[in-house]
């Protein structure tokens, strides 16, 4: 018995000490696999780094050819080809190259500005290759319009949609799985077309394997990636095609794309050898400009009636709001005030949208107030103006719907209204977006620099080389290079001031808007949240400049909080830390829009030199006043207080009917007849075109928006800073 006891201890020790020796094991098996995977880790890395330097020295080795001769095969086709059937007589910038680029069957990324002739580089090739080009494009407006305009010259076009006929579906279907080219030479369609319709996928397939599958072009290619400021989801799905089609070149194109998305979108293609080509993003004959947004409706308005009535009478251009009950707002005054507009916006019916276009198009109307829905693709030469009534999201929308004016490369305006208060109506919405903070902050910043060239501004954003003495006075702030600017200055005080209020509100257990944050640094609203230090001398609108220099540079931030029907923004201290040298800023004048800023196209109009007068301020008394009335002294502080001398005049401007005194006097809402029997009645009454759960909705969002609207601070311009525009 103690002989078998004694085995079965032994025997318990044995299996312990195997348990221990097998967990030993494992645990140097998991090292073993830990640093592997670590190892696997780098591995990837570098993989990735030398293939990235790879690809770019492919991409340089091809930058390195001459692409702009027409020594190649197809040459005298192409040229041919441009002249009779596009009708133009030489190239753009970077055209050419990429036009023998995919002829050669490499893939190709051009980044060109708006304007600068980026569908020719694959509509061109389309029809000197044998075979069919598909467009990949991201609205259905656009392909609208370049399949108009390829009809016009007798080319054959065709694009897909949900809406099309399904005799068209079929045709086109048929057309490409017999490769025939001759019958059909463009096929647009959608991002979305690829992802969902397994049948157009197949005819697509069988025009490969026929050889019939000559070019495919990505128009906008920067929806491709997630760093892009107009991301489209079913964008990432299109790098099935080099896989699906590797033989076949493939041409992106954009206006708006950072060294960042470039890359991703290489990746995202798999485009392993890309000729990456750069068109000069400026545009030398846009004048840009920012004015101070009124925050009166009614003096909004007249503004507004003044530059289109007056400085840009005859002349086309596009008004973008922000919203749809603005468009449609703006739309009913600016008719009541006898100008010809038009709403375009995304709820409006499809055969409405078109008719707008095509007025305007005709030049039946003089300008269609827009939201973005009135985007991509317009190609009307002779746009004279672009008025931003809101400011973009992002540098890249600005720069991509600002250059939809002069495309006939004479003389536009692009003029932004800046408002402090807007600011926080686009963060609300574009918080949740991936780098929708820091896109609209870089557009913020734009605005309120109140030193550097606009042209300067824009290319550090898209990371070109620029000099700004070769903007030849084409912004405000190079045309009034030669006035008194504001003094750059120690702002530090005034945050530690702004971040008392913030400590004082917290000690309240309340959040503060960024209106009310001002409001109470210049001792506005609510008692409790102001402090016992006096209000600051400056005007607020270079007291709200500094809140968003604040805010953009991370010394604030927004934090955003939902509620049951929006979302609001509060102002709390940011991670930054004022530096010992301080924190310096220089604000922005709001200059008024010069009187020769359309000299070149207007070359019989009256000139007269500039002059300090053009140097404009909002009053914060909201007085009127000129030369012998309410002036603004800037001391060297940078601090800017009112002063009253003894008299005051009441003069005005003269109008076509008369003078108004008082500058932009407050209109009331008239009940006139329609003044043009080319609109009719129903074109008139925009605002009933809206539907009752579309107007709700609107309303619901405006209402939560109002709280954030500053009723403090009226724009009532001095006489000496109103827009005065010669007649024509």
């Amino acid at each position: 018995m103690a002989a078998n006891g004694e085995d079965d201890t032994f025997e318990e020790i044995d299996l312990d000490t195997r348990l221990r020796a097998v967990k030993r094991e494992i645990d140097e098996v998991d090292l073993e696999l830990a640093r592997l995977t670590k190892r696997r880790k780098t591995l990837e890395q570098l993989r990735e780094k030398y293939r990235l330097q790879k690809q770019q020295q492919s991409s340089n080795q091809l930058a390195q050819k001459d692409w702009d001769t027409d020594d190649f095969s197809w040459s005298p086709k192409v040229d041919r080809v441009l002249k009779e059937v596009f009708h133009m007589k030489s190239f753009r910038a970077q055209q050419l190259g990429a036009i023998n680029a995919v002829l050669s069957k490499h893939d190709v990324l051009l980044l060109a500005p708006t304007g600068g002739g980026k569908s020719l580089c694959y509509q061109l090739p389309a029809l000197v290759a044998e075979g069919i080009t598909l467009i990949v494009s991201p609205l259905i407006a656009l392909m609208e319009d370049q399949i108009w305009a390829l009809k016009k010259i007798g080319v054959k076009a065709e694009y897909l949609s949900a809406t099309m006929d399904k005799d068209v579906v079929n045709s086109v279907h048929k057309h490409l799985r017999d490769g025939d080219y001759e019958s059909l030479r463009l096929v647009y369609i959608t991002p979305e077309r690829v992802a969902k319709s397994n049948r157009f996928m197949s005819a697509l397939q069988k025009c490969y394997n026929s050889k019939k599958l000559a070019l495919i072009a990505i128009d906008e290619v920067h929806c491709c990636s997630q760093w892009g400021h107009d991301y489209r989801p079913d964008y990432k799905l299109l790098g099935v095609f080099k896989k699906m089609f590797p033989d076949v070149p493939i041409i992106g194109v954009t206006a708006t794309a950072t060294a960042k998305v470039i890359s991703d979108v290489q990746k995202m293609l798999n485009l392993r050898e890309c000729l990456i080509l750069n068109a000069p993003f400026n545009r030398p004959n846009l004048y840009y400009h920012i004015l101070e947004k009124p925050a009166d409706k009614e003096e909004l308005y007249d503004m507004l009636e003044d530059l289109l009535h007056r400085k840009y009478r005859h002349m086309s251009g596009i008004i973008y709001t922000f919203s749809v009950k603005e468009t449609e707002e703006i739309s009913t005054q600016l008719l009541q005030r006898n100008i010809k507009v038009l709403p375009y916006h995304a709820y409006l019916e499809s055969k409405q949208r078109s008719k707008t276009y095509q007025k305007w198009m005709g030049n039946e109307i003089q300008a269609v107030v827009a939201t973005i829905a009135f985007g991509m693709g317009i190609d009307k030469a002779d746009v004279r103006f672009v008025i931003h009534h809101t400011m973009s999201k992002s540098m890249e929308n600005f720069y991509q719907e600002s250059g939809r004016a002069g495309r006939d490369g004479k003389r536009a305006d692009c003029i932004l209204l800046y408002r402090f208060m807007d600011i926080f109506r686009l963060s609300t919405m574009s918080f949740q977006e991936y780098e929708g903070l820091s896109n609209l902050y870089s557009m913020v910043k734009y605005c309120i620099n109140g030193n550097d060239c606009r042209r300067l501004l824009i290319s550090r954003h898209f990371a070109e080389v620029w000099d700004d003495t070769h903007c030849n006075r084409l912004c405000d702030r190079c045309y009034f290079r030669d006035k008194a600017q504001l003094p750059e200055q120690d702002i530090t005080p005034h945050y530690q001031t702004l971040l008392a209020i913030l400590r004082r509100a917290e000690t309240l257990q309340t959040k503060l808007t960024a209106l009310k944050l001002v409001d109470a640094w210049y001792h506005k609203g609510s008692p409790k949240n102001r402090l016992e230090t006096p209000p600051p001398l400056m005007d607020r609108y270079i007291g709200e400049q500094i809140v968003a220099f604040l805010i953009v540079n991370d010394f604030l931030k927004e934090e955003f909080q939902y509620n049951v029907y929006t979302t609001l923004s509060y102002i709390v201290k940011g991670s930054n830390f004022a530096p010992d040298s301080g924190i310096r800023f220089r604000p922005a004048r709001v200059l008024r829009v010069p009187k020769d800023s359309l000299k070149s196209t207007m070359s019989n109009r009256r000139r007269e030199p500039a002059s300090d007068e053009d140097i404009s301020f909002v009053s914060e008394s909201g007085g009127a006043s000129d030369g012998n009335s309410s002036k603004r002294r800037v001391s060297e502080s940078g601090e800017s207080t009112v002063t009253t001398n003894e008299h005051t005049s009441t003069d005005s401007v003269p109008g076509k009917d008369g003078g108004r005194s008082n500058g932009m006097k407050r209109r009331k809402k008239t009940t006139s007849t329609n003044p043009f029997e080319s609109l009719k009645t129903e074109e008139l009454d925009v605002e009933k075109r809206l539907s009752d759960i579309i107007e709700k909705e609107m309303d619901t969002r405006d209402k939560d928006n109002s709280q954030n609207e500053d009723e403090d601070v009226m724009f009532v311009p001095l006489n000496d800073e109103i827009i005065e525009i010669d007649e024509l």
